[in-house]
């Protein structure tokens, strides 16, 4: 599994403007909820966690994973990727502030494990982050998500 299996342009946003840290988790949901992946109750949920849990959900320097349990807001598994203009601080002590927010939902706790691992390749790869960083638009990030596309692909030997 891939991030652009599940990732469409419809659930993406570049260069967006966020205030704090709920208003990129709220813009976030939003797009989960344009895509039919969740309802708005799931929106507030992602932001109760953060709120109850602390501000854990900043996986990696400059990344946060906005998600929440499954839960009746769930309509399907789904992610949803909002680069931000500027970046917003989150409360990490070492991974602000953020310029991306990846939210996701799953309908079990085994249902995101694929998207997870996929996620995992992705952060791996700083070249590929330091890309996805200047995409100027939604097909751009899922062209550069794109397995075995000519730019994912190292030197040629």
């Amino acid at each position: 599994m891939t991030l652009n299996d599940e990732l469409t342009e419809d659930a993406i946003a570049v260069r967006a403007e966020a205030s704090d840290w709920r208003d990129a988790v709220r813009q976030a949901g939003a797009l989960l909820t344009a895509v039919g992946v969740t309802t708005d109750e799931y929106t507030d949920e992602m932001v109760q966690t953060v709120e109850k849990l602390g501000p854990y959900i900043v996986l990696a320097p400059g990344i946060a994973l906005a998600h929440s349990r499954p839960s009746p807001a769930v309509n399907r598994a789904g992610i949803a990727w909002l680069q931000l203009a500027e970046p917003v601080e989150f409360g990490h002590q070492t991974n602000d502030p953020v310029w991306l927010v990846v939210a996701l939902a799953a309908l079990d706790h085994d249902g995101h494990l694929g998207l997870m691992s996929a996620l995992a390749a992705v952060l791996g790869d700083t070249d590929l982050l330091a890309r996805l960083r200047e995409a100027d638009s939604p097909a751009r990030v899922l062209e550069l998500l794109t397995p075995h596309h000519p730019l994912n692909e190292g030197p040629s030997s």
